[in-house]
C-alpha cells in the first residue's frame, strides 16, 4: 500500500472546446491543482488535438485522459500516450484482454493506467482483478446519468470495500460534495478529482465563469489541510 499522505488534486477538463478548457486548465493549475483530466466530453469534442493542447500549455502537469475505454484498448492508449497524456482510463466492465493491453501500452510509453469500476457488479472484485493485471489506480465511480436517474446513489456506498481490496491508489467520482471529496481522503482515497464546470454547478455542463479560480482555490487550501487517512485492511 502507498504510503502517501499528501492527497493529489485532479480538475476534471468536462468541456467542449479547447479554449474553454485552456482557460479553466490555467486558473486551476494557478490555484495549486496536480493534475489535468483531459474528461470524456472533451476528448469527444476535441480528440488527441484537445490532449495535445493541454500538453503544450502545461509541460510539466501530468494528464490524465478520460477515454472510458472499452475496446480497442493498446490502440487508444497508443494515442494519447503519444499525444502526451499520462494516464488513461479503462473500464472495469471491458474485458480482461482489454485491461491488459493498456497496461502494455502504458509500459512502453512510460505511462499509468485507471481502471474505472463503474456500474461493475461486484466492484471490488473487479478493483482486485486490475490490480492484479497491473492498473496504477481504481476509480471509484458512479455515473452522471445513473445517479440522476436514481437519486441518492453515490460513490461513497462503494468506496470503503473498494479501498479494503486493493493496494493501489483509489480516487472516488460522481456527484460529491465538496465535503464529501474530503470524506473520501478521510476514507483512505489518495487522489480527489472535481469537475470542471460541475465543481461549480453541480448539475449543469457549462462554462466555468470568473468566480471559478477563488472557488478552486479555496477547495485547493482545505485539501492540503486533509491527510489520506489510514488505510487498514480487513480482507
Amino acid at each position: 500500500m502507498s504510503n502517501k499522505t499528501n492527497p493529489t488534486i485532479q480538475i476534471s477538463l468536462d468541456l467542449t472546446t479547447i479554449d474553454e478548457a485552456l482557460a479553466v486548465a490555467r486558473a486551476a493549475v494557478s490555484a495549486g491543482v496536480d493534475w489535468l483530466e483531459a474528461g470524456t466530453p472533451l476528448i469527444l469534442a476535441e480528440g488527441l488535438h484537445g490532449v495535445r493542447a493541454l500538453r503544450q500549455a502545461f509541460p510539466n502537469v501530468p494528464i490524465v485522459a478520460d477515454l472510458k475505454t472499452m475496446d480497442g484498448a493498446g490502440l487508444e492508449a497508443e494515442m494519447m500516450f503519444q499525444a502526451g497524456a499520462n494516464m488513461v482510463v479503462v473500464m472495469g466492465q471491458a474485458h480482461d484482454a482489454s485491461i491488459i493491453e493498456q497496461v502494455k501500452m502504458a509500459s512502453r510509453y512510460g505511462g499509468k493506467v485507471m481502471c474505472d469500476v463503474m456500474l461493475c457488479p461486484d466492484k471490488p472484485g473487479r478493483a482486485r482483478r486490475a490490480q492484479e493485471l497491473g492498473v496504477d489506480y481504481i476509480i471509484v465511480h458512479t455515473g452522471f446519468d445513473e445517479r440522476n436517474m436514481i437519486p441518492g446513489l453515490s460513490p461513497l456506498d462503494d468506496l470503503q470495500s473498494v479501498l479494503d481490496a486493493v493496494e493501489i491508489p483509489v480516487q472516488a467520482v460522481g456527484g460529491l460534495t465538496i465535503d464529501q471529496a474530503i470524506q473520501t481522503l478521510e476514507m483512505g482515497a489518495e487522489i480527489v478529482v472535481f469537475g470542471a464546470p460541475l465543481v461549480i454547478s453541480g448539475t449543469e455542463f457549462k462554462p466555468a465563469d470568473e468566480n471559478f479560480e477563488p472557488v478552486i482555490r479555496e477547495i485547493v487550501q482545505r485539501v492540503r489541510e486533509t491527510r489520506v487517512g489510514d488505510r487498514r485492511r480487513r480482507l
